[in-house]
């Protein structure tokens, strides 16, 4: 595939977050009064901006969403950042992609201060060339804004020479606003639908598609 810069979404894509998101969301909830027994039910607030997730699921009010964020970082920061882990094969697809001379760039609903620490924690921080993501009070967190923000500060106009990868539906809703081309991944949580009625230009079922997708043999 001859594209030069290659844009990443984060959770469900590089790594699975589902334990650290999901106990952190629980946690929040508790501070409402709502118990949620089973966290594999909060699945759902993987992917989409936090905020919005709030409002969509639980009908919160700005006050209320405001005050569930900050309880959800309180376990995220010291817990749930960590209860995650890398998606088998991705640093070594990484790697690949990097010694082929491609220019790997995150993009992520996530604040850019956590998404660099898991960079960080998993050692792969080396591969890419810039981190976009939101800011920890929200703003910049629509997917078309955060890709867009990494165009702009990499001085990139040859969207051709583009393509973003994600596993939900706003990572590839955000690819299209602005003409890029999209791979949906299938291994995080989005699923075939999801990533067809978003207009997925490439739809891919493991890493190891990825490998065969962008053309860099694992060695």
């Amino acid at each position: 595939m001859d594209k030069t810069y290659i844009l990443f979404d984060l959770d469900g894509t590089i790594s699975d977050p589902k334990e650290g998101i999901t106990r952190s969301v629980q946690y929040s909830l508790r501070a409402f009064g709502i118990n949620i027994e089973d966290a594999d039910t909060l699945t759902p607030f993987i992917g989409p901006p936090l905020r919005d997730s709030y409002k969509k699921y639980y009908g919160f009010d700005s006050d209320d969403t405001e005050k569930a964020v900050a309880k959800y970082r309180e376990y995220f920061a010291k817990t749930g950042l960590f209860q995650n882990s890398l998606y088998r094969d991705m640093d070594k697809l990484l790697k690949a992609l990097q010694d082929m001379g491609k220019q790997l760039i995150i993009a992520t609903s996530k604040p850019i201060f956590y998404a660099e620490k898991i960079l960080k924690h998993f050692k792969i921080d080396q591969y890419f060339v810039f981190v976009a993501g939101s800011e920890m009070d929200g703003r910049r967190s629509k997917k078309s804004e955060v890709i867009k923000h990494a165009l702009d500060n990499m001085g990139i106009d040859r969207i051709n020479k583009v393509i973003m990868i994600g596993d939900r539906e706003h990572d590839i809703i955000g690819a299209n606003e602005l003409g890029i081309d999209s791979i949906g991944v299938l291994y995080g949580y989005g699923d075939l639908q999801e990533l067809t009625n978003a207009g997925a230009t490439f739809i891919c079922e493991s890493v190891g598609d990825l490998f065969k997708l962008l053309s860099c043999p694992p060695k």
